[in-house]
């Protein structure tokens, strides 16, 4: 599986930076939405499909909890900061909607204020896409035992600790409540410019070639050709690296 995933993922990845070169060119805008529960993949999987594009043509959007001063703005507007400009690719890792599950469900927001969003929803992702931002809404789906088992793995892993928030831990017990959240989320929201795809993520490595591959199929800019780079021939011999002795070497320690 590593070997065949190792080669599925490096063909997509060519893809995707031709998607990138396409996006470039076009001066199009992508926004892509990745939601799910704690562990299902959202930041592996945004990893995968950054790992070879360009750092200058992609951004990351993963906003932590909002300031005293952004809790009093208009719940969009920190997000709206973060939106592509023309030729550009941006991900969000969670996005406005940690309104419409995470909030409800652990009580951070109060009805009015969840009912408001999920009214404004639509009209505001209309307003996106009739700008021409092409928005594409990924729900990456895992089971509970598949999560706790991620979970534990995290828990047993001091590089991984760091996944697990006190809102995570918290979140474990509201597995069921999130999902009926979940559902009434994609239902009032889901639209043919603004759509809701759901991908099995209980097999992490299936999930991101599925994913990715349907990525590149909404968006059919890939086709455009990187352009092939020539290298002159050097002037002379390569030249071997001097640096002034006004800085310090790092010791050869490996």
């Amino acid at each position: 599986m590593s070997k065949h995933y190792r080669k599925a993922i490096e063909t997509l990845q060519l893809d995707l930076i031709r998607l990138q070169h396409g996006l470039r060119s076009s001066g199009k805008r992508l926004l892509v939405i990745f939601e799910g529960r704690d562990a299902a993949g959202k930041g592996g999987t945004i990893k995968a499909i950054t790992e070879s594009l360009d750092t200058r043509g992609y951004r990351i959007a993963a906003l932590g909890k909002p300031s005293e001063t952004e809790a009093t703005q208009w719940y969009f507007q920190r997000y709206v900061a973060h939106l592509p400009s023309a030729g550009e690719f941006v991900l969000f890792d969670r996005s406005w909607y940690n309104r419409a599950v995470v909030e409800p469900a652990m009580g951070f927001c109060s009805s009015t204020q969840y009912e408001a969003f999920l009214d404004a929803v639509p009209a505001f992702e209309k307003l996106l896409a009739d700008d021409g931002i092409i928005l594409i809404k990924y729900w990456l789906a895992v089971d509970q035992a598949e999560q706790e088992q991620r979970f534990a793995e995290r828990a047993d892993d001091p590089l991984k600790r760091w996944k697990l928030s006190p809102v995570d831990l918290v979140a474990r017990q509201k597995y069921a409540e999130m999902g009926r959240l979940r559902d009434v989320m994609i239902e009032r929201t889901h639209a043919e410019h603004a759509p809701w795809f759901v991908v099995d993520f209980n097999d992490q490595k299936r999930g991101r070639i599925n994913l990715i591959r349907h990525l590149l199929q909404q968006v059919p800019l890939h086709e455009e050709a990187v352009p092939a780079v020539k290298l002159p021939k050097l002037k002379g011999k390569p030249k071997a690296e001097h640096v002034t002795n006004q800085a310090l070497w790092v010791p050869d320690t490996f």
